[in-house]
């Protein structure tokens, strides 16, 4: 399906049922106080530190999304759709756990309510450590269909 056919589809869901999974290699991983736990890496409540992994947090907890998952890995994310069974999926990792994670999501439709839309932001460093998003492009794809913001491009 093209990028602009899944913008259409995201664009009809409502940000309640919809999710934002984030690798958790986003994190600047000198100083992030968060800790990991089975549902992945959870920042503090008063967290103080200026980083992508809480800006993006935060714009989808205000749009009221389903939930935001910063996963240490495929399986911990698959896991959270599992739990969560959204309509709607924004995605940010590397091209590799990208592909692999739409491909997974395709392979266990059968334990979803439907097929989730999935909107795929890559990386644009990878390395697994302190890796770099366009952040300004995450925030288009979690805002697309509220106030206002219709495409991505």
């Amino acid at each position: 399906m093209s990028e602009i056919e899944l913008e259409k589809q995201l664009l009809s869901i409502a940000p309640s049922q919809r999710v934002l999974l984030l690798s958790h290699c986003l994190r600047p991983s000198q100083t992030c106080p968060g800790r990991f736990n089975k549902e992945g890496l959870q920042c503090p409540a008063d967290c103080q530190l200026d980083c992508v992994v809480g800006h993006l947090k935060q714009a989808a907890a205000e749009l009221g999304y389903k939930g935001v998952c910063i996963a240490a890995g495929g399986v911990q994310a698959l896991r959270f759709l599992k739990e969560r069974k959204p309509r709607g999926v924004v995605a940010v990792a590397c091209n590799k756990e990208l592909e692999e994670g739409v491909q997974s999501v395709a392979e266990m439709a059968d334990q979803l309510k439907e097929n989730p839309t999935i909107i795929a932001v890559p990386l644009l460093k990878d390395g697994c450590v302190d890796t770099e998003v366009d952040e300004a492009a995450v925030l288009r794809a979690i805002r697309l269909g509220t106030s206002g913001t219709e495409r991505l491009a």
